[in-house]
């Protein structure tokens, strides 16, 4: 958006510009799913006669997740880096060795 602002808006610069808008229009609504999600889970928890202190402390914890920042920006979810950084599945997890089929005759 700075770069359309300090330019001449391009096509491309606006065609850019809308793509983040869009992926960035589908991570709220997912957070907008979860927050919804947590406000009814924590409703129904402070509701029960005898609520349990643990659910509802459990319930506003996850709820900190949504709203946690860092960097100044909101989490939005697990990066993926543990360690040394991201690793695919196939480092994570070495293959199992390949073994030929066996042929059975019945």
């Amino acid at each position: 958006a700075h770069g359309c602002v300090e330019s001449e808006c391009a096509v491309d610069d606006v065609s850019d510009l809308i793509s983040e808008l869009k992926v960035q229009q589908e991570v709220l609504n997912v957070r907008l799913g979860t927050i919804m999600n947590v406000v009814a889970h924590l409703q129904q928890a402070n509701k029960k006669e005898k609520r349990k202190t643990d659910d509802v402390r459990a319930i506003v914890n996850d709820m900190l997740r949504v709203f946690t920042t860092q960097d100044d920006k909101f989490a939005m979810g697990f990066s993926g880096d543990i360690g040394d950084g991201p690793t695919t599945a196939y480092d994570a997890l070495p293959p199992k060795p390949w073994k030929a089929p066996t042929e059975s005759l019945v």
